[in-house]
């Protein structure tokens, strides 16, 4: 079952490797890994997806409470938070084709950020089931590069009690 961890942590040079590190120490994948400053400029909170079962995932959350500067781990509910990612799409697109593809991202809400001579590049937010969809109806037209950042993720409602 996948896993969506919330995980605070000191804003300090080496955490990313310590953390990723017990990942691969331990034999555990991780899926997507989105890191970045909160409103405190002292904390960083990393959003984790992991593939685990329960018993995997309470062994991945004390392993992770074992390493310095960790302050506090959540593993967020989906129905009860809020999800989203950012993915960058270069397309093929002839001149012929754009008008058909410009309508398909407009109807994801997507934006294009980027025009070349054989090319369009797309921007869109959103679940990753919204995402799954807009690139495979990009599919055909050829998809020349893809990057994704991986789910960010809060918890809905009031901030929770530290």
């Amino acid at each position: 079952m996948k896993h969506i961890l919330s995980v605070l942590v000191e804003n300090k040079p080496g955490v990313l490797a310590r953390v990723s590190g017990l990942f691969s120490r331990r034999g555990f994948n991780i899926d997507s890994l989105a890191v970045g400053p909160t409103e405190d400029a002292d904390i960083s909170r990393m959003t984790i997806v992991v593939d685990a079962d329960d018993v995997k995932l309470e062994q991945i959350t004390k392993q992770l409470y074992k390493l310095i500067n960790i302050l506090k781990i959540s593993d967020l509910d989906p129905s009860d938070a809020v999800e989203r990612e950012l993915v960058l799409i270069k397309v093929n697109a002839p001149p012929n084709m754009r008008p058909e593809i410009v309508e398909t991202a407009n109807i994801f809400r997507a934006n294009i950020i980027d025009v070349s001579k054989s090319t369009l590049t797309i921007e869109i937010t959103g679940t990753s089931n919204k995402i799954q969809a807009l690139e495979d109806l990009l599919r055909p037209y050829g998809i020349k590069e893809l990057v994704r950042t991986g789910k960010v993720a809060l918890a809905r409602g009031k901030l929770a009690e530290a």
